[in-house]
């Protein structure tokens, strides 16, 4: 179907937001401190717009034979639930069931691409507007032509369960779109008001779960294409390896090897199956130089506070000059270490790369970055590349950068056939974007009454956005402190008269990226412990201290009810009952406040944390259940952390390279009950997806000095 063109408001609109932005950056080169606090401040609270085609309802929307609805996504579904929710905003615009409307991903050629991402917790929130937008445009467009062909006026016309009906007269929309190859676009009718909508709001099923139920081919590894042969790269195991050639006379000729590719920054193998190709791997000799010696101790050196670059990203009052009196001063330091995705399905991609045109099927977060390497690479146009996104068996940041695929294509070009080409689990794990580990040292001051009268939060961490395709080069030397690293360590509690916080950068030897919710968790851990630190120093209950410190503005109403109602639910008290403890931390992520209760004992000196209260207020949930879902996964996922996970560096390796000795949680260290209270504070969906994770360590760490009087402050925490 074709459609005739008209200006659109809305991306009119996501144009100026983004450009606002580009100003300030500029801006900030000629005034570098306070601009650059300012913007940290905006970057802090920013809700990420939308980036791709919001003015053609036709490459979002199908309408099949059946009369089914077929919604295109450009955001990728990696076991958030998005996909339901999606549809769910979709059919209640459309007016049909959710029954009829299924969603698939949009691949790249079909020009309904993101040019962001799929995270930052931003998947729903971000297409809150547009898609409910389309799906109401589309349904205009939908009614004007149902109209000519019923030879009815428009206006008379009611739509419900994808069928049109006037007086006696019906159609459905499968028979409304047949034969239509050219579609006016009409400007943006008015969106329904939220008490009409029958989806959104509701704890609706998810669309995807039949095909997870019975295992359906979703999945990047589950990829197959005619003919298809299987690809594996060498690569090094030492920190700091840059290839510079190979020995390959060993793997020619080998059982089922049809190529030896090599390329001037890796060697890889084309077999008849995976483990030829594995076999012939083993046996290449690569020669790599600028390997590192270094162990865990070194990188710990590295990453101690002073050792890098300070930024200071956020000041309130002077809390420098008062904290030099080290007499009153009451100074903590706490550490996170290195930690890995871990995520169950390992990078890699399948790819079929033709004389003029490439299809990479594959697992990753960001198709139009992923689609603009390939094609740069192949000395293709970005418009002869077309990446088909598959379900993610995992990701959590892990792929929100995907050069895999590039290695995919380059040996399938190589041969001219569909390569398959994944990482080892081992390989996986050395050849991770890692959370980069921390130092944090906090300082505090009481005031007479009690109170927080000046506070001041160091973090020292590796780069986090730094480096990433995703952030424009210029924001670099511009911000100077990486906004990954520091997010969720500015001071939440704006009734402190003075606060500050700083940022100290460090470059680390090995590949630090984004991980699920960014420094939120480490950064997280510090504050809070600290902030429970100083309640006992004042002698006061903690919910009670930190209510103390916030305003009555928007954001600190929020906080606060946050705060009242886990307090409220879970009957909290800082008391030790029964051999059993109560730890309470609290954070604003992406401008969702989020406050978790942790109920602790120890076992075996082991920490056993039995429940779990959390009160989140992520403004509209367009499906509870979902909302529900993704607090006890970021709450699990943060407890594994916080307690468990730790990779070590040991000779200029990254170890341990399998699950197991890379300790999780398991199933027997989940809590028993994990209790979720959704407040809304705002008729606009928020983030969920990563800021349930950030509260978590620091409620175990301070229920645990409850129990003990032995305050952890470093992760994973352990009694001994």
């Amino acid at each position: 179907m074709a459609e005739k063109k008209k200006v659109s408001r809305r991306k009119f609109l996501v144009r100026g937001g983004l450009g606002t932005i580009g100003v300030l950056a500029v801006g900030t080169y000629l005034f570098r401190n306070p601009i650059r606090r300012m913007i940290a401040g905006v970057i802090n609270t920013i809700e990420t717009p939308y980036q791709g085609n919001t003015e053609t309802p036709i490459i979002w929307f199908e309408i099949t034979n059946e009369n089914r609805v077929v919604l295109y996504s450009p955001k990728v579904e990696m076991g958030q639930g998005t996909f339901t929710s999606l549809a769910q905003m979709a059919a209640d615009e459309l007016e049909v069931a959710m029954e009829q409307i299924s969603v698939v991903h949009a691949d790249s050629a079909s020009g309904n691409m993101d040019q962001f991402a799929t995270g930052g917790s931003t998947s729903v929130s971000a297409l809150w507007v547009p898609l409910r937008e389309l799906a109401a445009t589309m349904r205009e467009m939908i009614k004007a032509e149902a109209a000519k062909k019923m030879g009815v006026d428009a206006s008379g016309l009611a739509l419900e369960n994808g069928i049109v009906s006037s007086g006696g007269k019906t159609m459905t929309f499968a028979a409304v779109v047949e034969g239509v190859s050219e579609w006016d676009i009409p400007d943006t009718p008015k969106l329904k008001p939220l008490a009409d909508y029958k989806f959104i709001g509701k704890p609706i099923a998810r669309v995807d779960l039949i095909d997870k139920v019975y295992g359906a081919p979703i999945f990047g590894m589950d990829a197959t294409m005619p003919d298809m042969l299987y690809g594996s790269v060498v690569r090094s195991s030492r920190i700091g390896s840059t290839y510079v050639g190979a020995d390959t006379s060993k793997a020619e000729g080998m059982p089922g090897v049809v190529k030896i590719v090599k390329e001037n920054d890796f060697v890889g193998v084309v077999a008849n199956s995976l483990i030829q190709a594995e076999n012939a791997k083993a046996v290449i000799e690569a020669q790599w130089e600028g390997q590192k010696e270094l162990q865990t101790a070194d990188i710990r050196g590295m990453v101690t506070m002073g050792k890098g670059e300070p930024f200071v990203i956020q000041k309130v009052g002077d809390a420098e000059e008062i904290l030099q009196d080290e007499d009153q001063t009451i100074v903590s330091e706490y550490w996170s270490p290195i930690g890995a995705h871990a995520q169950l399905e390992p990078c890699g991609a399948l790819a079929y790369v033709e004389k003029d045109k490439a299809t990479i099927m594959i697992s990753t977060q960001v198709v139009s970055v992923t689609r603009d390497e390939i094609a740069e690479r192949l000395g293709f146009d970005v418009e002869q590349v077309n990446i088909v996104p598959t379900f993610l068996g995992g990701a959590f940041g892990r792929r929100l950068h995907t050069p895999n695929g590039i290695q995919a294509a380059v040996l399938s070009k190589a041969v001219g056939k569909p390569v398959k080409c994944f990482f080892t689990r081992k390989e996986e794990f050395q050849n991770d974007t890692f959370r980069p580990p921390t130092h944090h040292v906090m300082k505090g001051k009481l005031s007479a009454e009690g109170m927080i009268d000046a506070l001041e939060h160091n973090v020292s961490s590796g780069d986090v956005a730094f480096g990433s395709p995703m952030l424009p080069g210029i924001l670099e030397p511009i911000l100077g402190a990486d906004l990954g690293a520091w997010r969720g360590g500015m001071i939440q509690y704006s009734g402190i008269p003075n606060y500050r916080a700083i940022s100290w950068r460090v470059k680390l030897p090995f590949a630090t990226s984004w991980w699920r919710s960014l420094g939120l968790l480490a950064n997280t851990f510090a504050i809070e412990s600290f902030i429970d630190e100083l309640a006992v120093k004042a002698g006061s209950n903690p919910a009670e201290f930190r209510l103390a410190q916030i305003q009555d503005d928007e954001r600190g109403k929020r906080l606060k009810s946050v705060i009242n109602a886990v307090v409220k639910k879970s009957g909290y008290t800082d008391k030790v009952i029964n051999g059993r403890a109560m730890g309470f931390a609290v954070s604003t992520d992406a401008n969702t406040p989020c406050a978790e209760i942790a109920e602790v004992s120890i076992q075996d000196n082991e920490i056993k944390v039995h429940k779990v209260t959390c009160a989140i207020d992520p403004g509209l949930a367009v499906n509870p259940d979902q909302v529900r879902a993704q607090c006890e996964g970021a709450i699990i996922m943060g407890m594994s952390a916080a307690m468990f996970e730790k990779m070590e560096v040991e000779n200029g390796e990254l170890t341990p390279t399998i699950y197991g000795p890379y300790q999780m949680a398991l199933m027997k260290d989940a809590p028993k009950e994990i209790d979720v209270i959704l407040l809304q504070g705002s008729d606009f969906p928020g983030a969920v997806g990563e800021p349930p994770l950030g509260p978590i360590g620091a409620a175990i760490a301070n229920a645990v000095f409850r129990l003990t009087g032995k305050r952890l402050r470093e992760m994973p925490l352990q009694l001994s």
